[in-house]
């Protein structure tokens, strides 16, 4: 399970971490390193523990009845789960864009600043500044910047899931974490979410779930690949696509099941 290509910096380490849903194993006893400012791609089959996973970074999990986690979740060498942590705050470091888009009913100005209103008192002049910039993140500033004031309820998927983006980054996060972020899109939509990842590159930490290994392939640095609540395989994405040393993987990731 263990990494060929050296990982120079850690930002998110799991140790023997577990996550239950009830009596039931989900996640199970995965050790794994997320490297920091880099692209870190989670593979498997529906139903392998890579969302559960991706969501006990940022304790999403939380939110659901019956769930806990064992083990450790080291971000920048401290416990998520230790006592001392404020979820809120740690969600705050963390960012997360869904499966779906899910803007706010509101305008798309008030869409990217309800982080910072939420967290921090800005001025308008900050606030407008935090807005511009985020959206220029995401890449969507040019198309909506005449129209901030409208509903972003009327943005096509591919915008809605940037505005989602810009969402996150408005609150200048250290880590993102994409669970699915273009299943729902069409392939053009698609490529410039594809793109936009690999711009942030170096800039943040990046987490991705996907089903879909060509994507992985794509725009990621190291992938890790889950099966059944293990963690299979992980490695630097180029080696484990062409050179997987587990047959589950190599089974996986040339459409022998899955």
């Amino acid at each position: 399970m263990n990494a060929t290509t050296q990982i120079t910096e850690a930002h998110v380490e799991a140790k023997g971490f577990s996550v239950y849903y009830g009596k039931h194993e989900a996640v199970r006893k995965v050790d794994l390193v997320i490297p920091s400012c880099q692209v870190t791609a989670i593979i498997g089959p529906s139903g392998c523990g890579k969302s559960t996973f991706l969501r006990a970074i940022n304790r999403m999990n939380d939110l659901i009845q019956g769930c806990r986690a064992e083990g450790e979740l080291v971000l920048d060498g401290q416990n998520v789960y230790g006592g001392d942590v404020d979820a809120a705050v740690l969600r705050r470091r963390i960012g997360m864009v869904f499966q779906k888009p899910n803007p706010f009913p509101k305008s798309i100005y008030d869409n990217v600043a309800y982080g910072p209103r939420l967290h921090g008192n800005c001025s308008k002049g900050e606030l407008d500044d935090i807005v511009e910039e985020s959206l220029r993140g995401a890449v969507l500033w040019d198309e909506v910047k005449d129209r901030l004031g409208r509903n972003a309820l009327g943005l096509s998927g591919g915008q809605a899931q940037r505005l989602c983006l810009a969402r996150a980054l408005a609150v200048k996060p250290e880590m993102l974490l994409m669970d699915e972020p273009t299943s729902a899109l069409d392939p053009k939509a698609t490529a410039r979410i594809e793109e936009l990842i690999v711009q942030l590159r170096g800039r943040y930490t990046i987490a991705i779930v996907t089903h879909n290994m060509q994507q992985a392939a794509r725009v990621s640095d190291m992938t890790a690949f889950f099966y059944e609540g293990n963690l299979v395989e992980f490695d630097a994405t180029k080696e484990l696509f062409t050179r997987p040393r587990e047959k589950q993987t190599e089974d996986y990731i040339t459409g022998r099941f899955g």
